[in-house]
């Protein structure tokens, strides 16, 4: 059916592209060499007669799911069609629903019974019968034939024709063209940015300077910023103390990247889009902004959680003899499901968001007007806030019964990635009044915006209740051991969730929400935390500990590090951090091959390192242990020979050391047991097993030494399971043609499995014996690693 409306219809145009869920794209021809394309329209496709407007609201969550306009210039149009009709509705129409505040994305579009569903379908319904009447944008294949036909032809040929090698702009694709202009061209304007903003000019000013001008001029007279050639100039002072040129900017490189940037794209956009690109300044608004103003939506399955934890603890009539305030209000999400709108009070960043809340009221939502309330938390006084909302944080009494309920942003001043060297640099993002205030309280904890909601609201409202959503960072976090020496409260009551069923929150880590009396004398050292899943089924509870006090497993590891370079060492191992979000650093690799930072390993320190290595592996990182820490052992594992020995063996069979680096030390068999074809170039790992250390032409590697190293190892029957499964692989490989007599098992793994094109080795061989010997091998390790779980406890490398 596709293929035939694309021919039919859209015959002169290119209809053969998918864009991941969506159905059906059409671009021009010339365009489609282009990655960024120049997409006429996206649209929905159903095989049987189905309801309009359904069908466009599932595009639209569709492509807010997946945030396709983050990635490609979005269409003129987006539509929808089944084997009937068609219809289309222009894109700039409904656009401002991709950047709904506390909108939960992660639903499924096809779930029409979702609660986001019946909002987006309320929003499109209400735009197609206010602004899009239906006899424009809907036709019958059969009875609107020719008027179709027209349609494309007027809507499609004709919508502006531009050279190939320029994309045009318009009211569809400006946010995305802004998205990328932010990137490249921003960075490079030199300018106080956060002086600026002070005084009302984002960056988005400097974008419409761009855009709205020919050969570098601004065309648009009553701009904040206009271009000027190779500069920017301002409509007021920027800085009071550099009076004469704060108001002007200069390209930090020559204007380098701005005359690169807009030689792809055609610039001005036509002369009627101006006042509509120019009225949508609020949309060009910064991530880092959006992220403060608290857009990570709480699903309604949490709200309706905290809300009955809330019951618990304060009683059945806590929303009669408490007062509710969220101060991150966004647009009033989490106040869903409250019934006493006389005493809930409600503020947020943007005016718009306070807009949006006073239009639910309209739609049933039990808040009062007066009650809602722009305001910036963390810059603004609190002379500003409502009359009825100062007399209670005014009066003690009143304050002990007022509850600030809030799920405050989560923006930071750096996005850490330790894999990525180009990783984001927020650091405008925590510059605020209430930072200034109480950074030397509370330390780095500051650069968290949630942090210093915390710290104001315990400053600022003491003895009142504290309800929020945040990180397990307030308990958990190195860099919150200040923090919580000032934040003294008492914790009631309180549930974890995996943090991806937030929309907008990536990774594998808890969300709490966590209820807490703000007074208290002694500091956070643990906390119980009722869990759930991603369905909100029960999974049971865990307590979450604070170690401001304790000494972590890299402090016990450092005893045994060694950087002399040496023809002893046979190794070396990766060192990061101390919890389980940074196990996928930890890696054995050849001595001239290690991380950035690394301790070699040697016959002296290769239990330990052993040891070390299947202590952070043996248990899979989850969302729930992610901020776990490895801890300073006690002594129990010394004497612990069949600790040492299971740890050894799993160790054996999960490093990374390749023959093609070097002497391979890590063959744990000897040539006869794996009918090799030539004899070894190392025997170290056996002579260290069996305590036969040997010679050989490295002989001060194998020098004898009378000391627990030289003492023959005993393994468990688990253990001995996986050597035999190893065993079975490495004869299998020494059975081909082309084996290498020294290789490990990464270099059997990368012989059988190979390599992708980006050079990754593939997870899955098509050699189905050795997918059955590495299965039977993984299996066995994880045997393995059930039997050296409870020591890990046991030992005191973690706690349960």
């Amino acid at each position: 059916m596709k293929n035939k409306v694309g021919q039919d219809f859209f015959g002169r145009f290119d209809c053969t592209e998918i864009i991941r869920d969506i159905d059906f794209a059409v671009r021009r021809p010339a365009y489609t060499s282009s990655k960024e394309g120049n997409y006429l329209l996206w649209a929905e496709a159903k095989q049987k007669p189905t309801d309009i407007l359904v069908m466009l609201t599932q595009l639209v969550l569709t492509i807010g799911k997946a945030r396709t306009f983050d990635k490609l210039l979005p269409p003129h149009f987006l539509g929808c069609f089944d084997c009937e009709k068609i219809a289309f509705v222009p894109y700039a129409d409904v656009q401002d629903i991709f950047y709904l505040n506390d909108f939960n994305w992660k639903v499924a579009p096809s779930d029409y019974e979702t609660r986001e569903f019946k909002q987006v379908y309320a929003r499109i319904a209400k735009i197609i019968n206010n602004d899009v009447p239906w006899e424009t944008c809907l036709f019958d294949f059969e009875k609107d034939e020719k008027e179709l036909k027209r349609f494309i032809r007027q809507n499609f040929d004709d919508n502006g024709i531009y050279p190939i090698d320029k994309i045009r702009i318009d009211k569809n694709n400006f946010i995305t063209v802004y998205n990328k202009w932010l990137e490249t061209v921003q960075p490079t304007i030199a300018v106080k940015w956060e002086k600026a903003k002070a005084r009302g000019i984002i960056s988005g000013d400097f974008f419409l300077a761009d855009l709205l001008s020919i050969e570098n001029k601004t065309l648009k007279e009553k701009l904040f910023v206009l271009l000027h050639d190779s500069h920017y100039e301002f409509d007021r002072i920027i800085d009071e103390d550099d009076f004469y040129n704060s108001k002007r900017a200069e390209f930090a490189d020559n204007q380098v990247a701005h005359t690169r940037f807009w030689a792809k794209y055609k610039r001005p956009p036509l002369e009627e889009y101006w006042d509509y690109i120019i009225e949508r300044r609020d949309l060009l608004v910064s991530q880092d902004v959006r992220e403060r103003k608290g857009s990570f939506f709480t699903p309604r399955i949490w709200v309706e959680l905290s809300q009955k934890y809330l019951t618990d603890t304060l009683g059945e009539d806590w929303q009669d003899e408490y007062y509710v305030w969220d101060c991150a209000a966004g647009t009033g999400n989490l106040l869903a499901g409250l019934t006493n709108k006389y005493n809930i009070w409600a503020s947020t960043l943007d005016k718009a968001d306070v807009d949006v809340m006073k239009e639910r009221i309209h739609n049933g939502a039990i808040l009062l007007e007066s009650h809602l309330f722009q305001f910036d938390f963390l810059n603004d006084d609190f002379s500003k806030l409502p009359k009825g909302l100062q007399d209670i944080i005014n009066n003690p009494i009143l304050r002990k019964k007022l509850i600030v309920y809030i799920n405050p942003p989560y923006a930071e001043t750096a996005t850490k990635d330790m894999a990525n060297k180009d990783r984001i640099n927020k650091r405008s993002v925590s510059f605020t009044k209430t930072q200034q205030a109480y950074a030397n309280i509370i330390g780095i904890a500051t650069k968290e915006l949630f942090a210093q909601f915390l710290a104001r609201i315990y400053m600022e409202i003491p003895g009142a209740m504290l309800a929020q959503f945040s990180t397990l960072k307030i308990v958990q976090g190195p860099n919150f051991i200040k923090f919580r020496s000032f934040f003294k409260v008492e914790f009631q009551k309180g549930f974890a969730v995996p943090a991806n069923t937030f929309d907008n929150v990536k990774g594998e880590f808890p969300i709490a929400f966590m209820i807490w009396k703000l007074k208290g004398e002694k500091k956070i050292e643990h906390i119980n935390l009722d869990l759930y899943d991603k369905n909100s089924n029960p999974a049971g509870q865990k307590t979450f500990y604070a170690f401001d006090e304790s000494f972590f497993i890299t402090d016990w590891f450092r005893k045994y590090h060694t950087r002399t370079e040496s023809k002893k060492n046979i190794g070396s191992i990766g060192l990061y951090g101390s919890d389980f979000q940074h196990n996928n650093f930890i890696r054995i690799t050849n001595p001239d091959v290690h991380p950035n930072r690394w301790t070699y390993i040697t016959s002296e320190n290769l239990i330990e390192s052993s040891i070390y290595f299947a202590v952070r592996k043996v248990i899979p990182a989850s969302w729930l242990n992610d901020r776990d820490q490895f801890l300073y052992p006690n002594d129990g594992w010394q004497s612990d020979t069949d600790f040492q020995n299971n740890c050894l063996a799993y160790t054996l069979f999960n490093n990374n050391i390749s023959s093609k680096n070097g002497v391979n030390h890590w063959i744990p068999f000897m040539e006869q047991e794996v009918d090799a074809r030539d004899k070894f170039d190392s025997h170290f790992m056996m002579s260290f097993i069996s305590g036969k250390i040997i010679q050989n032409r490295y002989s001060d590697l194998f020098a004898q030494e009378e000391d627990a190293y030289s003492k023959k190892r005993e393994f468990s029957e688990t253990a001995k399971n996986v050597f035999n499964a190893g065993r079975a692989l490495w004869r299998y490989y020494h059975a081909q043609p082309s084996c290498d007599v020294n290789a490990s098992l990464y270099d059997i793994r990368e012989y059988f499995q190979g390599r992708n094109e980006k050079g990754l080795m593939n997870n899955r061989s098509d050699n189905e014996t050795f997918n059955g010997l590495i299965g039977a091998l993984r299996l066995a390790l994880k045997e393995l690693a059930k039997k050296i779980e409870p020591k890990v406890y046991a030992y005191g490398f973690l706690r349960e």
